[in-house]
């Protein structure tokens, strides 16, 4: 039997070159081997998690919001342009382009609105003076709610006007001239009466719902009333007012504020004359502050309107007794107000 042959050990051989490894984004030098964890400065910042939020918590514009926020976290590179946030549809189960399709409808829907109202309102209400009606300042409301509760200590009663773009003499918007009539003061004298109507009624056990809708007409039938007899006043006395229709329902709705401090001095639990020498001062103030200011509306400015030169004495003094008629209606309106 032969013996088996002896063992023979593998003779360690080693390469004359090793190749090193390539470079990666995040060791520009090669691979770097630790025997132990790196240092704070050798490590480098781990990216930011971002937490998943449930679709039913959250909106398509808070999760943009998350999304900004993130950003300004971690703001961009000074060579990539800024974040702008987008409302993430996607949240919902909505895709982009149903979300976008969903937009364009919407804001064609509003286009096609506004014009179809300037077409067939703008010659009935024209919009441009109902903007400029509505330009006022805080300011100018506490200003002119003083003028008409205390029209004594005014002045000057005469309108600022400016050149336009166009050339043309205009006047001021209201914000700039405390003489220029607003419709935001009489539209919230006018919610704020049929309120008070309300809260009176309800003070005396008697509301009902109806009572809102019974006020709101009986107020607007008084606008309607004295815008009427203004507009055909100046029609008969050849007075140009058709470009200031909305000027007379401005001074039309600035009757509800004696009206409301009326209603109010009415809860302070005061004697009857009282009560009624408050009326009377309300009643007086208004009609002088509508007596001087469709002054100019009745007799305007020569530097406005070339034409006023030309008025004859007898027909200035028809106009001067339309306006003391106006101020007089001005009781009527007033008394038919206060009985809420």
């Amino acid at each position: 039997m032969s013996s088996p042959p002896p063992l023979r050990h593998p003779v360690p051989t080693h390469p004359a070159y090793i190749p090193e490894p390539p470079s990666t984004p995040g060791s520009p030098n090669g691979y770097q081997r630790f025997s132990s964890s790196p240092g704070p400065a050798q490590q480098q910042a781990a990216p930011p998690q971002q937490q998943h939020v449930p679709a039913y918590m959250t909106s398509p514009f808070q999760h943009s919001q998350q999304q900004q926020q993130q950003h300004s976290l971690h703001p961009l590179p000074p060579h990539q342009p800024s974040f702008v946030p987008q409302p993430d549809f996607a949240a919902w189960g909505v895709n982009d382009a149903t979300a976008q399709f969903g937009m364009q409808l919407g804001s064609s829907a509003v286009a096609a609105g506004q014009e179809y109202v300037q077409k067939n309102f703008g010659g009935i209400i024209p919009l441009s003076s109902v903007k400029h009606h509505f330009n006022v300042s805080n300011s100018y409301v506490i200003h002119k709610l003083k003028l008409v509760v205390f029209p004594w200590t005014h002045k000057s009663w005469s309108r600022r006007v400016h050149r336009s773009e166009q050339g043309q003499t205009e006047y001021q918007d209201p914000r700039d001239d405390i003489n220029s009539p607003d419709l935001y003061i009489p539209l919230m004298a006018f919610v704020t009466y049929i309120l008070i109507s309300a809260f009176h009624s309800g003070l005396q056990s008697r509301f009902h719902p109806k009572i809102l809708g019974e006020s709101a007409s009986s107020a607007l039938a008084v606008v309607i009333v004295d815008f009427l007899f203004v507009y055909i006043g100046c029609y008969l006395l050849n007075v140009q007012a058709s470009k200031q229709a909305v000027d007379i329902v401005a001074y039309s709705g600035y009757k509800f504020v004696g009206v409301i401090f009326t209603i109010l001095s009415s809860y302070l639990y005061l004697s009857r004359a009282l009560y009624y020498v408050i009326f009377f001062y309300f009643f007086f103030a208004n009609g002088l502050f509508l007596l001087r200011s469709l002054r100019s509306l009745v007799l305007p400015d020569p530097v406005l309107n070339s034409s006023t030169a030309t008025i004859s004495p007898g027909l200035r003094r028809r106009r001067i007794s339309f306006l003391l008629i106006e101020a007089a209606c001005q009781f009527a309106y007033m008394l038919f107000l206060v009985r809420v």
